[in-house]
């Protein structure tokens, strides 16, 4: 993980997180699916949650309320799939235990989502309740929350509050961002609040079943979701890089990714700068990606800084 300095004693604003934070989230939970029944939609189109939907409506929501209230755990048989996760029914439950939730997948990639799932139908599946709307017809299990103890769930939003510093395992990396085990309920830091500098997926950031300690940004008890943030732990580097940063400092850096117009490079204070094509000394016909590559350590120098924008130039011509 990249080093940066602690943060200081003066908070920072917080983000504002509304249903627009989660959008990534849920697309990414819908993308490439078939939704099994239709659903009314949400109050706002990008929030829509298509694949939660089951085949058959939940016979008792009082059951459901129950659970999810409790924070019990139950058994469930996988009746189906799709791109977005499992189909599950038993004991007069119906619902969905989507793809980022399956304890035997995080970390699986695109290309073999199909074939894992499919052999999940007909596997009895220990899961939690962590999201019950009756008026869309939707109930959300994971199997991942049922690896904590019935009732921790509730101990844990209770003792949480915004701004603390809690600690926690990577349980899943996706492509919009981090899924943190905070010992008996999940957040999710966006791939926003992964790091002051540019990201291009999270996987360059943390590992899988790595330890962190990340700041509370938001917490929503009722559909048990928890916002965190990895790059406020840390000072904006930006605030500071004018003063930090003065044209002509030669300072180290990792590419970070290659492109025909030049290449990105992160200092490792976390910000990152562009090299232009121009300042790489390229040999007559030879492109950028024959002389840098993605995670090379080289020594740039600083050309510009534009703090306001978050932009630096870079040089390789020292």
């Amino acid at each position: 993980m990249e080093s940066q300095n602690k943060i200081s004693s003066s908070p920072m604003p917080m983000p504002a997180i509304d249903d627009g934070w989660w959008a990534s989230v849920l697309a990414e939970e819908n993308r490439n699916q078939t939704p099994v029944t239709p659903v009314r939609a949400a109050s706002k189109p990008e929030v829509q949650y298509e694949a939660v939907v089951s085949a058959k409506p939940p016979a008792d929501w009082i059951q459901v309320k129950d659970l999810y209230t409790r924070d019990q755990i139950v058994t469930l048989e996988v009746t189906g799939h799709n791109r977005g996760g499992l189909l599950v029914e038993g004991k007069g439950l119906y619902g969905f235990v989507p793809f980022s939730h399956l304890v035997d997948l995080a970390g699986s990639t695109d290309a073999d989502r199909e074939q894992a799932l499919a052999v999940y139908k007909g596997r009895m599946l220990n899961v939690k309740v962590i999201e019950c709307a009756p008026e869309d017809g939707r109930v959300v299990f994971s199997e991942r929350a049922a690896q904590s103890e019935p009732g921790k769930r509730a101990e844990l939003f209770q003792s949480m509050r915004q701004r603390q510093h809690v600690k926690g395992r990577v349980t899943n990396i996706t492509d919009f961002g981090v899924f943190i085990d905070l010992g008996g309920v999940e957040g999710l830091i966006h791939i926003s609040e992964l790091s002051w500098g540019r990201v291009t997926h999270p996987s360059q950031i943390v590992k899988l079943g790595e330890e962190l300690e990340v700041q509370v940004l938001d917490l929503a008890p009722e559909r048990c979701r928890v916002a965190l943030s990895l790059k406020r732990m840390y000072s904006n580097p930006w605030e500071n890089a004018k003063i930090d940063f003065p044209v002509g400092d030669v300072l180290p850096a990792t590419v970070t990714s290659v492109v025909s117009f030049g290449a990105f490079a992160r200092l490792d204070t976390g910000i990152e700068g562009l090299i232009h094509a121009s300042e790489i000394p390229l040999d007559a016909n030879q492109l950028v990606k024959d002389f840098l590559t993605e995670g090379q350590r080289i020594d740039v120098r600083v050309l510009h800084v534009d703090a306001d924008h978050q932009r630096m130039g870079l040089s390789i011509r020292i």
